[in-house]
């Protein structure tokens, strides 16, 4: 799924637009994760109408005011307006954490050719290994909501790695995702704690068997010069 915007510039929907230009920038908000692509014009009444629910379906799994973890979930806009004018209409209407295609990129053409859209409003929904889950996805998330999105993460077969760090935390009540991290480093310390304690002890107990062996030497010194005095007298 990452191959797919490799090379390219992605926009984020907030108030600076941030470019996202980098290989190192698209693979770290896109990869593992279920992609939405979603086909639209501003000039789509259906699409104006489709955008609410969108937006409020996205919110109930990225925006942490409604969900705890926020999902492995990522989503495009792919303006096909026939003007920027138009595209950055239906941008503000949009949720700000959406990403979308710079209007002059033909790449959104070629999208379109690629993922057979026909109709807009379309929300293509693509697996991690860029294979398609839904190639329109619109029907059900005005029927089903975000509920849909538990339908889609076991179909991809989306490992959320977060709560997947070690085995022994599998049973674990975790309360937040840097949980098994944080356990991790503290398991880490403990065992660090541990080798310094284990060498301190091995140390002191050396020494004190190097004391005792020269207080039995000492001893038994001083016992055969207590004899040498005896003889004398």
């Amino acid at each position: 799924m990452v191959d797919l915007f490799l090379n390219r510039v992605l926009v984020e929907n907030n108030w600076d637009q941030d470019e996202l230009n980098t290989e190192r920038e698209i693979t770290g908000i896109l990869e593992n994760r279920i992609l939405m692509l979603f086909f639209a014009t501003a000039e789509c009444e259906k699409c104006q109408q489709f955008v609410p629910v969108l937006n409020e379906f996205f919110k109930r799994l990225k925006d942490p005011a409604y969900i705890e973890y926020p999902k492995l979930l990522a989503l495009i806009y792919i303006s096909l307006d026939q003007s920027e004018e138009q595209q950055e209409r239906l941008l503000k209407e949009l949720h700000k954490k959406v990403l979308f295609l710079p209007f002059e990129d033909p790449y959104r053409k070629e999208l379109q050719t690629m993922f057979e859209v026909k109709d807009v409003p379309t929300v293509v929904v693509i697996r991690p290994d860029c294979s398609v889950l839904s190639p329109n996805a619109v029907p059900e998330i005005c029927h089903f909501g975000s509920d849909c999105f538990c339908n889609w993460q076991e179909s991809a077969e989306l490992i959320e790695r977060s709560f997947m760090l070690n085995e022994e935390f599998e049973n674990l009540n975790l309360r937040s995702a840097t949980d098994p991290v944080r356990r991790l480093k503290y398991k880490a310390e403990d065992d660090k704690r541990k080798k310094r304690w284990w060498k301190l002890w091995e140390k002191g107990k050396g020494e004190n068997e190097d004391q005792e062996e020269e207080d039995e030497a000492w001893n038994a010194n001083k016992k055969e010069g207590d004899k040498g005095t005896w003889r004398r007298r």
